[in-house]
């Protein structure tokens, strides 16, 4: 599918048309299907996904892939533990092996982010629905070919930006925004105060038997081994992703976009870097603000992984300043000031703690966040029974992910980048546009679309 025709195919709201064969969308419709699932990358958020789905489906657990021997098998046991009749599914390495037995109608995608695009696709490809998470890719292009992917299949693919399924926010877009509490709204600002970015100084060291490193790196280069990295500190570094930027901020600007019903923005700058903590491994920026510059408003975003947060009860959040009042929302609840005379608003998350007992014991389980999880999956659940699109579909995690790549373009290119939506590139602009796809280690190969 070439480019241009991919991006009005999306502009318009091409119908997905369900197709024979195996997979979700032979007889995704009937009621009782029980859908067979994989999931490629069994860390953290792998495992938090894919419980969540679990519990709201009477899917089968047939496949998981790591290339961490011991987190696999810890996934195997604990999926065991959890899904019907104690079943063990079975466990691979490689996910290109998992994905040749075509017997998925469901894959779960939680690697590393520079895996996600080579990932999805063969899974598309193999004629599975997939659940990516965010960011859905590490460059710009890789995020095209997953789109192009998609629809050329015919497959549903949701994206792991669950503020769009969390209620309390999605009660905050109603009542507050589309009930015309805040009026004009000129301004968002949107941040991140965590202080998450590494101070590990670790030095490199051989890798763990247990861990194969080379087919972790991937596409990306090979550097050696470090503990920092793995588990759960790849995010530190910009070989294997897009920083607190591609973490955080694209939650935030993903549903600053869906609450507002904004597109592209037209406009992208950045200024930033490691001001602060120049002294760990990490090279991510400690400190960024970025600016994006949307027709119809800007949102701002700042994060710095140092110092104390201007509302500690806001750290991770956004503001939406309104003519009529201010609404403050984040993951933990939000808050409405009306300007003058109204009356004030505010809610806290919903847990559901009674529903789903297993929660209150799950290792590293954000609580507050199950709930989002299980509305995002019922979501994606009944996106395959219609074949139609879920709420966080693959163009808008597509759109969501390239603008926050493009503040890191614009940073790492001192300038304001002007974002052309039709030819899926920046506007005069030849440096910044042989940016947005990254060299891959070979034998690996980056995905395309045909100009």
């Amino acid at each position: 599918m070439r480019r241009r025709d991919l991006l009005r195919a999306g502009a318009a709201g091409m119908a997905l048309v369900a197709v024979g064969g195996r997979g979700a969308a032979a007889d995704a419709a009937t009621p009782e299907r029980i859908l067979r699932v994989g999931l490629i990358g069994c860390g953290w958020y792998g495992k938090c996904d894919l419980l969540r789905l679990i519990q709201v489906a009477p899917v089968e657990v047939v496949s998981l892939c790591d290339v961490d021997s011991r987190m696999l098998q810890n996934a195997i046991e604990l999926v065991a533990s959890r899904q019907k009749a104690q079943k063990k599914p079975r466990g691979y390495k490689d996910y290109r092996l998992m994905l040749a037995e075509k017997d998925l109608d469901v894959v779960l995608i939680a690697t590393p982010d520079h895996w996600h695009a080579l990932a999805m696709i063969a899974a598309v490809e193999a004629g599975a629905d997939v659940y990516v998470q965010k960011p859905i890719s590490v460059d710009i292009r890789e995020g095209q070919a997953m789109l192009a992917a998609a629809r050329s299949h015919q497959r549903v693919v949701q994206v792991g930006t669950q503020r769009r399924s969390t209620p309390h926010l999605a009660e905050a877009r109603d009542e507050v925004i589309r009930a015309g509490k805040l009026g004009t709204i000129a301004l968002v600002e949107i941040c991140c105060y965590y202080q998450m970015r590494s101070r590990d100084t670790a030095p490199d060291e051989a890798a763990p038997e247990y861990l194969d490193w080379d087919m972790w790196s991937g596409p990306a280069p090979l550097r050696p081994y470090n503990r920092i990295v793995h588990p759960r500190g790849w995010r530190n570094f910009t070989d294997y992703g897009n920083g607190i930027i591609g973490d955080m901020c694209i939650h935030m600007l993903d549903m600053v976009r869906w609450m507002l019903n904004l597109g592209w923005p037209k406009r992208v700058s950045s200024q930033g870097g490691i001001l602060v903590d120049k002294a760990s491994r990490a090279t991510i920026p400690d400190t960024q603000t970025a600016t994006f510059d949307f027709p119809e408003l800007q949102v701002v975003w700042q994060h710095r992984t140092w110092g104390d947060p201007p509302d500690p009860k806001y750290p991770w959040a956004a503001t939406f300043y309104g003519d009529k009042g201010t609404l403050k929302a984040s993951v933990m609840g939000y808050d409405f000031t009306p300007h003058g005379a109204g009356t004030a608003i505010h809610r806290d998350v919903t847990y559901e703690l009674d529903q789903y007992p297993e929660d209150r014991t799950e290792k590293d389980l954000e609580k507050h966040v199950a709930p989002a999880i299980r509305a995002h999956m019922r979501d994606f659940l009944a996106a395959i029974a219609s074949r139609g699109r879920p709420v966080a579909d693959i163009e808008q995690g597509y759109i969501s992910t390239a603008s926050c790549i493009l503040a890191n373009l614009a940073l790492q290119c001192g300038r304001t980048l002007a974002w052309d939506e039709s030819a899926g590139a920046v506007a005069d602009d030849h440096q910044a546009n042989l940016l947005l796809a990254r060299p891959y280690r070979q034998p690996w190969t980056h995905p395309v679309v045909t100009l």
